[in-house]
């Protein structure tokens, strides 16, 4: 396992560094992670959501993500509350308070079993720890560190991040935390994110030696660029890639409660692209199409888009002719009205939305997680599309619909305003390119001269995070303390 000595020093990234390593290395590969707290998910071949870091984690090991990668996922519907997510599957809206009481005792044995499953059937299995493992008021109900590691009898590599500083009182500060007996289970650390000359930093290691007494397996160096999924919107804040000459910028909401923002990592990527997260509406008004993202919570949401006067300026830039789109929870927000009877997202039963569209939404209390093959019947493109569902909403829609998804109608476009469910759909090349020429177009652009390959990029991206990790890292070692050599 490998644990952090707090969230954001970069375990989701270097376990999948080490899944893409052992692969390398002739071994069969499976990532674990016992409870994830994210908004990003994913969609399993069958059905079942899991959390975006686990999948690129089975995609670093070159499999299809499953659900006993991830069997519980949290899900932050507000300051108090988050959708537990158990084995793929909505189970209820719980407070911090009502989950420990009311479902925590029953989390670890659906742990064991998952795990179990995972072991038995692949040589490593590489497990991420949440957050930090010595969060001492928390350790009676943390079910995804120490007591995980205990369930496999792992050991664990602990990460430190350099670059926030203060990595000498975090890694020793955390070891010190430990129960004595959890201390043998530690059997390396990696300080992570250096920046500069790493000779420099000789000194620094032996002291970390003698401090913690367990060895420092790498120092590993920021890397620059790297373009690969996160696991959840802080990442946002770090957000700074722009293409060269960019002529096209795409603005997007910056929603307090949006999820798989990965759905626009492919268009931040092109080559004169410039996506921007935002909640300035001059963004909004100067941009060349908006794309209003995901959301846990439509109708809160919604309020803030009203609260920071955004939806004046996307009805503004609507009139003036820019592309507005929405996808899932942007895609209701374009629409006419919300209903939530029941309460399944919060207390707004009723919302007016945007209007730019002749679309209803109504929650239900089921989830749709689905992978999804569609017919694009978009005025710019009218081929097949691939990606997969998450919501809870249900959308009636009286215009043309967007897509058609096994004889059934997904979305809603009118002019130059659609809106779908489809997550990943920016993911398709051939699809992406024809939405990016169709706004190059307006403004008098040629086509792109060189379209960008996104799944291959993808692995590139893997194969240079693996490389970059391997080469500052002590892999012998690692393969010794797992056992393989």
């Amino acid at each position: 396992m490998l644990q952090g000595t707090g969230s954001h020093v970069g375990k989701s990234l270097l376990t999948a560094a080490l899944c893409r390593i052992l692969v390398q290395e002739g071994y069969s590969v499976a990532p674990f992670k016992a409870q994830n707290m994210a908004l990003n998910s994913f969609v399993t071949p069958d059905g079942l959501e899991i959390g975006r870091a686990q999948a690129l984690q089975a995609e670093a090991c070159g499999i299809e993500p499953e659900i006993e990668m991830n069997p519980i996922l949290l899900k932050p519907a507000g300051e108090m509350s988050a959708q537990v997510v158990v084995m793929g599957k909505p189970l209820a809206h719980m407070t911090a308070r009502e989950y420990r009481e009311y479902y925590l005792d029953k989390a670890l044995p659906l742990v064991k079993q998952a795990l179990n499953s995972l072991m038995q059937r692949f040589d490593v299995v590489v497990m991420e720890g949440a957050g930090s493992p010595v969060e001492i008021n928390l350790r009676d109900r943390d079910i995804v560190n120490m007591a995980a590691v205990k369930l496999a009898n792992a050991p664990v590599l602990l990460v430190g991040d350099i670059d926030r500083g203060g990595v000498f009182a975090s890694l020793y500060g955390t070891m010190e935390l430990l129960p004595r007996e959890e201390r043998g289970l530690v059997r390396g650390i990696i300080v992570n994110k250096f920046r500069g000359d790493l000779s420099l930093f000789a000194d620094g290691v032996a002291m970390l030696e003698g401090l913690t007494h367990k060895p420092v397996l790498g120092v590993i160096p920021f890397l620059p660029h790297l373009s690969l999924d996160e696991e959840d919107s802080v990442a946002l804040e770090d957000y700074s890639h722009t293409t060269t000459d960019a002529a096209i910028t795409i603005a997007v909401p910056r929603l307090p409660r949006l999820s798989n923002f990965t759905d626009f990592a492919p268009l931040g990527r092109e080559n004169g692209v410039r996506v921007i997260y935002t909640t300035k509406p001059g963004d909004i008004l100067n941009a060349d199409a908006v794309v209003l993202p995901g959301t846990k919570n439509t109708a809160a949401d919604f309020r803030f888009l009203q609260a920071t006067g955004l939806t004046e300026s996307i009805a503004t830039a609507a009139l003036r002719g820019v592309c507005i789109v929405g996808i899932c929870g942007g895609y209701q927000m374009l629409g006419e009205r919300i209903y939530d009877p029941d309460g399944v997202e919060g207390a707004d039963a009723f919302v007016d939305a945007l209007g730019l569209l002749p679309v209803t939404t109504v929650f239900r209390k089921t989830k749709r997680t689905v992978r999804s093959v569609a017919q694009c019947n978009l005025p710019f493109y009218s081929g097949i599309v691939h990606g997969y569902e998450v919501h809870m909403g249900e959308s009636s829609a009286l215009g043309t619909p967007a897509f058609a998804i096994d004889g059934k109608c997904d979305g809603c476009v009118q002019g130059e305003i659609w809106g779908t469910y489809i997550h990943g759909v920016f993911d398709n090349d051939e699809f992406r390119h024809s939405f990016i020429n169709y706004l190059r177009n307006k403004k008098g652009l040629a086509p792109l001269s060189a379209p960008f390959h996104y799944q291959a990029f993808r692995v590139a991206e893997l194969d240079r995070l693996a490389a970059h990790v391997r080469a500052h890292l002590d892999v012998a070692q690692v393969l010794k303390i797992v056992g393989l050599n």
